[in-house]
């Protein structure tokens, strides 16, 4: 496909986002289903378009004085693709599967406009109500936060120790370019897409299959070494999903000890057998949503919550997800976190760690949740302090990386974002049980 054909599937494939309310993920795999002439080539570049124009929504809206999707689509194209207006012209000349773009004047207009005049939301790129939790959550820097969110994300990959390490995992995919993650010291970094390119397949590469790595996101690797498993200890991660902190969680055990991995959801967990199985992890117990877990209760050294959240920390990967939220949403969300925190509670023994883990950014699903929890539950948890623990546990990260996270510290929690760490935004707090 030439240029103007995959500017015209990526504005046709908006507008079905749009109309039908539906997830970026299933109108792309729609797409392609029944424009199978589509090469894989042409399918990345497509969908790159179409999470340029959702990442900056507002601001390319903003900026082009229109919010349709041939407008959104035409500034995707215009800040990753081409050079300017004439270069777009030029590269659709003669293509009879191009769109009708926007004006000259437009498109000059949306080149010397960077939304630095527009409200705040708006060169956030977030909806005007999620503002107040933007500012209260970062202060001052909030709309750079924000923004950042909204940046193409690097591909993080995590090295199974159980079965190999990071120089040979930096090896294998030589080809991709790939660079230790700066933070956690089992990552590795693919860089962010560049103009119309893609990330590799890396789950067909032979390391994956043979379980040396597993793609996950240096933020969350940070969660499940920050949580304090070790060797031969006992742990309950309450809210396991597919897997992924389960099997961060058995490579700083050794796979000694023992980890329970309970979910409340059949679906989420049903990934979880073969990760294990090709991660050669035996010290990972699954149990069914339907197993009681009563035995369990005061007998766990940790505790591990990644709690469901709104996921406004993976904005970057999952734009569509930020024009779906709703205030009806975030409550709900804040709700079921407290519910989880009291249920998870109850497994942790004396002396035991109780850690709470979200993929948001927004204080009210992170500090606020914990204060309350420590408010409802006075005097049997304390909170730890966060900055102490990453400069134990992680004490090879240089000086000046192990600062930036930490300055994100609330009611003894790590705050991590694009912008202060480079990493997906997490929020991960640590409350010692009472001996």
């Amino acid at each position: 496909m030439r240029l103007g054909g995959r500017l015209s599937a990526a504005i046709e494939i908006l507008a079905d986002i749009e109309a039908r309310r539906r997830p970026v993920a299933d109108a792309l795999k729609d797409w392609g289903l029944s424009h199978r002439f589509a090469g894989s080539k042409d399918r990345a570049a497509i969908g790159n378009l179409v999470y340029d124009a959702l990442r900056r929504k507002r601001s390319y809206g903003a900026r082009m004085e229109e919010e349709t999707p041939r407008a959104l689509v035409s500034a995707a194209a215009l800040e990753t693709l081409v050079s300017g207006p004439q270069a777009l012209y030029a590269a659709l000349e003669g293509d009879r599967f191009a769109p009708e773009l926007p004006g000259a004047e437009a498109l000059s207009r949306f080149l010397d406009d960077d939304a630095h005049q527009a409200p705040a939301a708006v060169k956030a790129d977030i909806p005007d109500w999620l503002a107040p939790h933007f500012e209260a959550a970062f202060g001052e820097d909030w709309v750079a936060e924000a923004a950042a969110l909204s940046d193409r994300p690097p591909l993080d990959l995590r090295v199974n120790t159980l079965k190999s390490d990071r120089e040979t995992v930096l090896a294998a995919l030589k080809p991709f370019s790939p660079e230790p993650c700066a933070l956690s010291p089992v990552g590795v970094r693919i860089a962010p897409i560049e103009g119309d390119g893609r990330h590799p397949n890396v789950q067909v590469e032979a390391g994956f299959q043979k379980g040396w790595f597993e793609i996950q996101d240096e933020g969350s690797q940070l969660a499940a070494l920050l949580s304090g498993a070790m060797p031969g200890g006992q742990v309950l991660d309450f809210c396991a999903g597919a897997g992924g902190k389960t099997l961060a969680l058995s490579g700083a055990m050794e796979n000694s000890g023992q980890i329970h991995a309970h979910d409340a959801d059949r679906q989420r967990l049903a990934p979880i057998y073969d990760r294990l199985k090709r991660a050669g992890v035996r010290n990972a117990q699954v149990h069914d949503p339907r197993d009681d877990l009563s035995s369990l209760e005061g007998a766990m050294d940790i505790v591990l919550i990644d709690a469901p959240c709104t996921g406004t920390g993976t904005w970057r990967r999952r734009p569509d997800a930020k024009w779906r939220l709703s205030e009806a949403a975030l409550a709900k969300r804040t709700a079921e976190q407290d519910a989880v925190l009291a249920a998870a509670s109850a497994f942790v023994k004396p002396g035991g760690t109780l850690v709470y883990v979200t993929c948001s950014v927004l204080g009210v699903e992170n500090a606020d949740r914990v204060e309350a929890f420590l408010d409802r539950n006075a005097g049997g948890f304390l909170p730890i302090d966060m900055a102490a623990r990453w400069a134990e546990i992680l004490p090879d990260v240089s000086p000046a990386y192990r600062a930036v996270p930490i300055a994100g510290v609330a009611a003894g929690g790590l705050m991590l974002s694009p912008r202060i760490s480079g990493t997906d935004g997490f929020f991960i707090a640590a409350l010692q049980a009472a001996s």
